[in-house]
């Protein structure tokens, strides 16, 4: 696997990786692509099967950083604490108990200040 982070060897190691087990080699490319980055211009010829490779790379890809969607706001930005980044809710289990301990204080109307009785 790629440590580097040259775009153009990614590339061209997935189409390395996955074309050995093309059932039609010889088929025309579906595709071309042209890559300009920071170290020169790449052209790469994709063949369908690579092109649905690629799809399926996709489809079952899941970033590390996903940790689902905020309940509040929607966003995509939570934390490993599961904290929300956006609107500051907080997720999981320990947000369901702070939650619901907020709620029942609220409800009982004992919002004293500490050291003052309930």
């Amino acid at each position: 696997m790629t440590t580097s982070l040259d775009p153009a060897a990614v590339i061209a190691e997935f189409i390395d990786a996955v074309s050995p087990y093309d059932p039609q080699p010889e088929a025309s490319p579906v595709a071309l692509l042209g890559l300009r980055t920071a170290l020169g211009d790449e052209t790469f010829t994709l063949s369908d099967h690579v092109i649905r490779a690629m799809c399926r790379a996709l489809a079952s890809y899941r970033d590390p950083e996903d940790r689902g969607e905020c309940i509040g706001c929607g966003g995509r930005h939570l934390d490993e604490n599961l904290h929300c980044k956006d609107c500051g809710r907080l997720h999981g289990i320990l947000g369901q108990v702070i939650a619901d301990h907020v709620r029942r204080v609220a409800a009982s109307g004992a919002g004293s200040a500490p050291g003052e009785p309930a």
